[in-house]
């Protein structure tokens, strides 16, 4: 038996699914377009009972890091902090909260509130990083969009560097009956981060070709696991979309301008699309150290960060 949250949006018809135990990720989001109801989300069938990793389903939540950081160490004010390898191949990836359990401090019928403050739920993680910290999002239906709002906070007497973001796992096509293939994946991005062995190297290169997402491309083309930055916000929000031409229908992540980096990913099955806004660029503290700008994020104590998410499906 799962302990699984549902919403209901009563007037729209779309439902949402919220697994608290594991990252406080929602692993379901159906909405009602052109009379069919259909999972937007791809999520392993055995993830609910906790027997797939919470990186690979639904929407994972990376805090305080996203992506790898270098090796299992990492230096910040002139201390170094010691972390466990994640990534099967030695780095640290996806910080401490994406498989751990949250604390739910609110619902409604539409709305869910989780929190995880370091601290409270897992004391093991303070000798690893250099404050406590908090986070708190907000799943909420408002028509046919999930909105994620994020608040994280530093309830600590030291220095918060963090960096955030999400993993969500997008169905292609965009509902049944369509094919995948001929999907349009597009991502407001003119530059990638050069990669050696999954890690920047501090270099950026211009996003064309087979990296030209800004263009569009065709979901067949895509052969992605790249970082891309340089994002074009209008009005303070960029959005990454499919394009289903056989449905006419189009999903759509809408991000505000706390993110600079958006990474593309195609998992393995390829019954899916990973479009993960990010704060900062993966292995920040090593980067930051060469002199290279991260966006790497430092919350004193008291201050707040905010931000929003939006995921749509029109047609």
């Amino acid at each position: 038996m799962s302990d699984t949250i549902t919403l209901r949006e009563p007037t729209s018809g779309a439902t949402a699914k919220v697994l608290p135990t594991r990252g406080f990720n929602c692993y379901s989001f159906q909405p009602i377009v052109q009379g069919e109801s259909f999972e937007v989300l791809w999520t392993a069938p055995d993830f609910v009972s906790g027997g797939s990793k919470p990186s690979h389903s639904g929407i994972p939540i990376l805090f305080p890091f996203p992506g790898r950081l270098r090796g299992t160490s990492f230096q910040f004010r002139g201390q170094r902090f010691s972390l466990e390898a994640g990534d099967g191949i030695g780095n640290a990836i996806h910080g401490f909260v994406i498989n751990r359990p949250w604390r739910v401090i609110d619902q409604t019928e539409t709305r869910v509130v989780g929190e995880f403050q370091a601290s409270v739920d897992a004391p093991e993680v303070l000798s690893h990083w250099p404050s406590d910290f908090r986070i708190a999002v907000v799943y909420e239906l408002i028509g046919q969009t999930l909105t994620s709002d994020i608040k994280i906070d530093n309830p600590g007497e030291g220095p918060l560097p963090f960096g955030f973001g999400t993993h969500p796992y997008f169905r292609v096509p965009v509902g049944a009956k369509s094919d995948a293939d001929k999907c349009v994946v597009t991502v407001p991005a003119s530059q990638y981060w050069e990669l050696v062995d999954m890690l920047p190297t501090g270099r950026t290169l211009e996003a064309t070709g087979s990296r030209g997402l800004a263009a569009g491309l065709p979901f067949a083309q895509t052969k992605l696991d790249d970082v891309f930055t340089d994002l074009r916000f209008v009005a303070g929000r960029a959005s990454a979309t499919i394009d289903d031409p056989t449905l006419r229908r189009r999903l759509e992540l809408s991000f505000d301008d706390q993110f600079r980096e958006c990474v593309v990913y195609n998992p393995p099955h390829r019954e899916a699309i990973c479009l993960e806004p990010y704060t900062c660029v993966p292995d920040t503290y090593a980067l930051a150290e060469q002199g290279t700008d991260t966006g790497l994020r430092v919350l004193e104590p008291g201050e707040v960060f905010s931000s929003r998410i939006d995921i749509r499906v029109s047609g």
